[in-house]
């Protein structure tokens, strides 16, 4: 092997291991979350907020980045971008905090089950991509166990179908923005957008009869609410990391390792019901996911082959 194929291995390898992080984190923060209550999901999301913000401040000090983070914020298009996903990052964490703790953890995989789906429809309508017809095929099986939930189970997965849209958008935004935003940069900025939101929320859980739960309920509890920005910021700074490195192939296979984490944590950890409408929906969803990754890795095959000429 020469040293050019060594770097280069060595270079897939680390985005591999640091999409996998990201992905396995995202997995276990159901988990995680549920280890705050009594706290509320506007509370959670509001503290995540915040101390992303203070999270992010530190490591642009650490890894001296104020430099590029002040020719950003010197970009008017480019801070209208990251305000722009701030607000869509902001409906997929409350979202996604309303579904984790409201006991609707299968619903919330549900919907990152459909993420990689959604992503490709974003490419053909918006930014006029052509898709395959394989990634056809997919799109509509995955609508058909859209409507057998909606329509057998009696319930509108709009927990699924937010959190599908809100991340969607917020990944087509981080593609348009490209390179020119680093990740720290950007989750800083994101995060300050955010801030009025999170102070009134605050205020607003404040005067409830519940209150402010931080401080109130013991300090083990207390070090797991101011943990939240961490756990916030880490997997996608990873996720940043990771596909820097690795092509969007091999992104689309990991990127389910999260949807099934919450999954075997919704229906078998926690016990939430799955009559078999659900059942039937859930199994159509994977059907159309089987489809879609077939196509990926025989993409990545022919690209392979085009790559690598033939030997003389």
């Amino acid at each position: 092997m020469t040293p050019t194929n060594a770097a280069s291995r060595a270079t897939q390898t680390a985005g591999v291991a640091y999409a996998g992080g990201a992905y396995l984190l995202w997995g276990v923060l159901p988990l995680y979350f549920l280890l705050l209550t009594p706290t509320g999901p506007w509370e959670v999301v509001a503290w995540r907020v915040l101390l992303s913000f203070v999270f992010c401040l530190i490591l642009l000090t650490v890894m001296r980045g104020w430099a590029a983070f002040g020719a950003i914020v010197r970009q008017p298009r480019l801070l209208g971008w990251t305000a722009l996903a701030g607000i869509l990052i902001y409906v997929n964490w409350q979202v996604f905090l309303i579904g984790t703790l409201s006991e609707n953890i299968v619903e919330t995989s549900l919907g990152y089950f459909i993420n990689p789906i959604t992503t490709v429809l974003l490419g053909v309508f918006v930014l006029k991509e052509r898709i395959r017809r394989l990634q056809w095929a997919a799109i509509g099986i995955a609508a058909v166990a859209v409507i057998i939930i909606v329509f057998f189970y009696g319930e509108f997965p709009w927990i699924a179908l937010s959190l599908t849209a809100s991340f969607g958008v917020y990944g087509l935004i981080k593609k348009k923005i490209g390179p020119a935003v680093d990740a720290v940069s950007g989750l800083t900025l994101e995060s300050l957008w955010l801030i009025p939101i999170a102070v009134m929320q605050l205020i607003l859980v404040a005067a409830t009869p519940a209150g402010i739960t931080m401080g109130s309920h013991g300090a083990w509890h207390a070090v797991l609410l101011a943990f939240a920005g961490v756990a916030t910021a880490v997997p996608l700074l990873l996720f940043a990391a990771g596909t820097r490195r690795i092509n969007l192939t091999v992104i689309g296979m990991i990127q389910f390792i999260t949807p099934v984490m919450q999954f075997i944590i919704g229906a078998v950890v926690l016990g939430e019901p799955m009559p078999p409408e659900r059942w039937a929906g859930f199994i159509i969803v994977w059907i159309a996911i089987l489809v879609f990754v077939i196509d990926l890795l025989l993409a990545a095959r022919r690209g392979r082959r085009i790559a690598d000429p033939a030997p003389v």
